[in-house]
């Protein structure tokens, strides 16, 4: 929203005073790694400003490093797979949530969002010991329907959130025009 001519002194000063505020929270978001990126970029075995020299030495034992490679492709088949899952899940929970009249709607919210409220450690701490007795540990199974968990409240508080807006007339017209669901959700 661009300032009008008509807006007071006060509306002016929050105006600046907003989009200062932002531009700082970024810089100090962003400048740390602006700080650590020329190291990544040294020749010393020791990582360290004191740089004698430019090379792409750490970049070339990244990807030579069998071991640091196979965590990035396992870092990116789970973050694919629960990206997916945590999508399709939370939407749907958002549209059962949203668009349903039911008993116990609070309750199911609740327990839909629960792990946003414990803390991770405690979450990861009991999804080990359950996947430990039924023998999950150590798969791409078990590791992906732990961060789909995690992740799928995340989805569900930002879609409901939109749904609310949503005019429900759009979804009749919708229907009464012959689309299908399937059409009339997309």
């Amino acid at each position: 929203m661009a300032l009008q001519p008509y807006n007071s002194t006060l509306e002016r000063i929050w105006y600046y005073a907003i989009r200062v505020f932002c531009v700082l929270v970024l810089v100090c978001l962003v400048l740390p790694i602006f700080a650590i990126m020329p190291i990544s970029f040294t020749s010393d075995t020791m990582l360290s400003y004191l740089m004698p020299g430019f090379s792409l030495r750490w970049f070339t034992e990244f990807f030579n490093s069998v071991m640091l490679t196979l965590s990035m492709k396992n870092s990116f088949i789970i973050a694919f797979a629960t990206t997916l899952l945590a999508t399709a899940l939370g939407t749907l929970a958002a549209l059962g949530l949203t668009m349903a009249n039911f008993p116990f709607k609070d309750v199911i919210t609740g327990i839909m969002i629960m792990p946003m409220v414990v803390p991770v450690v405690i979450s990861a701490v009991g999804i080990y010991f359950f996947y430990a007795w039924i023998g999950l540990t150590s798969t791409y199974t078990g590791m992906i329907l732990a961060h789909t968990a995690l992740a799928t409240p995340f989805v569900v508080i930002t879609v409901t959130a939109t749904l609310q807006g949503l005019n429900r007339n759009q979804i009749r017209a919708g229907s009464r025009l012959g689309a299908s669901p399937a059409t009339v959700f997309f």
